[in-house]
């Protein structure tokens, strides 16, 4: 099976005009050994081709090369698990052939269809994508990343050969839960009870039919009452509003994640359209002009994640063909996969130019991507 896979990626790169000299001798090697390669060779001749240039120019070293595979081995695994053991086969994965997903779908698309359990339409493709993109990192210091770099820090990047790569995805996975990434989970439950017994039938609809300002004051008001009551009754920890608010992006009369404020305006850009954005808008405005707030928070990125989410879902939902509890994984593990290509970056970062029990990176050292 591993042989054939080999065989079918070099058939899917044919296919696609992909031209490297590295391909080439992985082809014309497979043609010595009997017409079969393994998938791990086809896969070394792709991470040296897409490193090449920037190792000629010194941007990457040797071993970035080297672990890419590595990471990719991991990436896929993460998706993989991501789909129920019921749906993985030697031939299958979630109902489509092997061979197809390797020529013929990308990893965003694969991302969809062990998630949401299908393929994503162009409009749906777009937006997961948008998704993908924005939770790769929050900046330095993000709790996230901090679970890789002490694993590197422990293995000692100053031999940076002794770095276990599986290992700092290990302290990614514990470095994320409900209150850093786990917020979008909890935004699809607190917008299922809002909508749920609302009549609703297409989030994407502009006409919806829909009060939102009221729908957002009356939740204020009650959310107001129930504030009240719990901080009489000595509950410090009484249960927060999803996705509004965030530890950086705050303090000012009206606040804004730019991110979200980003993915707002590429989404109206190309015409579409969310209630369940609108209504989250609605709702920080709402609670301020109640008194719940001193200021107008900001929606934050993970109510994006959570909107998009359920506005792909909402009809497959209220028809009963899938579960709150389907949805709301689908947003966390959606943050983990975003989150699992800064974290490819943070592992490389730290094994090449961190030191030893040291999970610093000097600010002069840090950069903007963008």
């Amino acid at each position: 099976a591993e042989c054939n896979k080999g065989n079918v990626m070099l058939e899917a790169l044919k296919s696609k005009g992909a031209k490297s000299v590295f391909i080439d001798f992985v082809r014309a090697l497979a043609k010595e050994t009997g017409g079969r390669i393994r998938a791990q060779i086809v896969v070394a001749a792709i991470a040296t081709h897409l490193g090449w240039r920037q190792l000629l120019r010194k941007r990457i070293a040797v071993l970035t090369i080297k672990n890419m595979p590595w990471h990719f081995r991991i990436f896929s695994t993460m998706l993989g698990a991501a789909a129920g053991a019921a749906q993985h086969t030697n031939e299958h994965f979630c109902g489509v052939k092997n061979e197809e997903l390797i020529s013929d779908w990308s990893f965003s698309e694969t991302a969809h269809l062990a998630l949401l359990g299908g393929r994503p339409s162009k409009g749906e493709l777009f937006a997961f994508s948008i998704l993908l993109g924005l939770i790769v990192s929050n900046g330095p210091g993000t709790i996230s990343a901090q679970g890789p770099k002490g694993a590197v820090s422990a293995d000692g990047p100053e031999a940076p050969e002794r770095v276990q790569i599986n290992k700092g995805y290990i302290g990614f996975l514990t470095h994320t839960g409900y209150a850093h990434g786990g917020n979008g989970f909890e935004a699809i439950a607190f917008l299922l009870d809002r909508f749920r017994d609302s009549g609703l039938d297409d989030p994407g609809d502009v006409e919806h039919g829909l009060n939102l300002k009221e729908m957002a004051a009356t939740y204020a008001k009650e959310y107001m009452v129930y504030k009240k009551r719990a901080k009489a009754e000595g509950e410090i920890s009484y249960a927060k509003i999803p996705c509004i608010n965030h530890p950086v992006f705050k303090g000012e009369d009206v606040n804004f994640d730019p991110r979200e404020v980003f993915v707002n305006e590429l989404l109206k850009n190309q015409g579409s359209y969310n209630v369940f954005l609108d209504f989250y808008h609605e709702l920080v405005q709402a609670l301020f002009t109640a008194g719940v707030s001193s200021n107008v928070y900001c929606v934050n990125i993970d109510a994006v994640i959570a909107v998009i989410l359920l506005k792909m879902l909402w009809r497959p939902y209220r028809d009963k063909r899938i579960s709150e509890n389907t949805m709301e994984s689908a947003a966390f593990t959606t943050f983990l996969f975003g989150r699992m290509i800064g974290t490819a970056a943070e592992i490389d970062d730290h094994t090449n130019r961190g030191r030893n029990m040291d999970t610093r990176t000097p600010a002069s050292k840090c950069s903007y991507v963008g």
